[in-house]
């Protein structure tokens, strides 16, 4: 697998918290980030992949049961 570095920019109050949950877990900052970002990532993909799916239920539409229905009733 390919790795790259990357430089972020945030607020140091944050970076000083993700410090000690990245140490709290045994893990190095990078770790941390990379774990969050793969979440993201891969919860991303299932929601694409769910609403696809919806989709194409919609489409297919679905058997009520009964024949179709005119305003003043039963056809």
């Amino acid at each position: 697998m390919k790795y790259q570095n990357i430089t972020l920019k945030i607020e140091a109050d944050l970076l000083r918290k993700a410090k000690i949950i990245a140490a709290e877990r045994g893990a190095s900052l990078s770790a941390l980030m990379a774990a969050k970002l793969a979440e993201a990532v891969g919860e991303e993909a299932e929601y694409e992949l769910a609403r696809r799916h919806a989709f194409r239920k919609l489409d297919q539409g679905w058997h009520l049961g009964r024949g179709p229905v005119t305003r003043g009733g039963r056809p």
